[in-house]
């Protein structure tokens, strides 16, 4: 007599119950485990051969922000900054149009304008490029140009900027191709001297000759995965034509080649009458691209970089706003982690102005302010939670307490 488990038989391929791991029963048939199995790679593969070789996402002129709703988005993030987000929100829209321009027959190819940002640490040129990036319609992704060195050398290749940007993609090239990338600790590939090298410079001006094919726009073979290339790695062709790149750095100590070009001094009494009117507290706001030529960026890279930005340094009201008003700030961040404690935290309204007086002190930005509300926070943090407490508020005598507890006079720079 014939097993009741050969009654049963897949569907699909035809074995019995007694050949298969097991049959998967259904309104009027049975499929068997493998494949079950088959028929899901069968439907990852087509769903994602469809994506890969898809087309890029069809943008509309019309429904795309302008640079005003780009700027008023920014602003609920970023204090401050005018000047910055202006020029961003500009470049950007430019890039949309740039992208959505079909018809060429007037001969007018629109170019596209990479945009360098400078700003002492703290300032917000990360926080920017972040917030930006919610906002838009084309793959986007940060990088940071510090771990980049020449071809051939320990590091990353200068191809792995656009490995991320397919990851973004999800692998999707004509998606990827009208993407935008940000170039974080750009300042950190300045060549060593400010003239030409001799030797190897592998992590600074090599980097920077790599990146010109990049910036202008060619077709650039990317490893898939990143890492190193090899001769056997299959490569994805990608054309940088229509990406958009923004760098951004602190270039740290530039104000001093400011200076040394307006025939200032930083500090001192000899400033010549001529230079009277020149704000020696903010001289980030003169910087020109020959500035950058003497910290040690080469003229080919400047060049490619047509739009020149800077970010104020922080004062005192823009460190106040920064701390309380933002959608994300630093004192609604706290309030948060302790709502999910199901604990109301309040702050006195003289702990906010002591943190902005300690982080102006430290000079340390808008960093500095998250620095110091961590070293205040700590021990509540550690404690509250495992207390009864529904409501905890931080008094100014608790706040100083903590911070001479902590010395945090360490943190003090020069």
């Amino acid at each position: 007599m014939a097993d009741s488990r050969t009654k049963k038989k897949c569907s699909f391929c035809g074995r019995p119950e007694n050949e298969v791991g097991f049959l998967i029963t259904g309104m009027n048939g049975y499929i068997c485990d493998s494949c079950a199995t088959q028929a899901y790679e069968i439907t990852q593969e087509a769903l994602g051969e469809g994506k890969k070789s898809g087309e890029a996402t069809k943008l509309n002129l019309k429904e795309l922000p302008k640079p005003v709703e780009i700027k008023k988005f920014i602003d609920q993030y970023v204090i401050g900054q005018d000047d910055a987000k202006r020029f961003l929100s500009v470049s950007v829209y430019n890039h949309y149009k740039r992208l959505l321009q079909k018809d060429n027959s007037d001969d007018v190819e629109i170019e596209k304008s990479n945009i360098i940002m400078v700003g002492s640490t703290g300032t917000g040129k990360t926080l920017l490029a972040r917030t930006i990036a919610k906002l838009l319609h084309v793959p986007f992704t940060i990088v940071d140009a510090t771990v980049l060195t020449e071809a051939g050398y320990v590091g990353e290749d200068i191809e792995s900027i656009l490995t991320r940007l397919l990851q973004v993609a999800d692998y999707n090239v004509p998606e990827a191709e009208q993407g935008i990338v940000f170039i974080d600790e750009i300042d950190k590939i300045a060549r060593k001297g400010d003239n030409p090298s001799i030797t190897r410079d592998v992590s600074g001006e090599g980097v920077q000759q790599g990146l010109l094919k990049l910036l202008e726009g060619s077709v650039v073979n990317v490893p898939p995965q990143g890492g190193r290339k090899h001769p056997d790695q299959k490569m994805i062709p990608v054309n940088t034509k229509n990406i958009l790149f923004i760098c951004g750095g602190a270039f740290d100590g530039i104000e001093k080649k400011i200076a040394q070009r307006l025939n200032t001094h930083v500090v001192g009494y000899t400033a010549s009458q001529k230079t009277a009117t020149v704000d020696k507290n903010n001289m980030m706001q003169y910087i020109a691209p020959q500035d950058l030529k003497s910290f040690g960026l080469i003229p080919e890279i400047i060049g490619r970089l047509p739009v020149l930005t800077y970010l104020n340094p922080l004062d005192r009201e823009a460190l106040r706003a920064i701390l309380t008003e933002p959608k994300n700030s630093i004192i609604k961040q706290y309030i948060k982690l302790f709502e999910m404690d199901n604990i109301k935290l309040t702050f006195q309204d003289s702990v906010f102005e002591y943190i902005v007086d300690k982080a102006v002190e430290y000079k340390l930005g808008a960093r500095g302010l998250r620095s110091i509300v961590e070293t205040i926070m700590m021990d509540v943090m550690f404690e509250i939670p495992s207390e009864s407490k529904k409501e905890y508020e931080v008094t100014l005598d608790y706040a100083k307490h903590q911070l001479e507890k902590a010395n945090m006079a360490r943190l003090q720079t020069a």
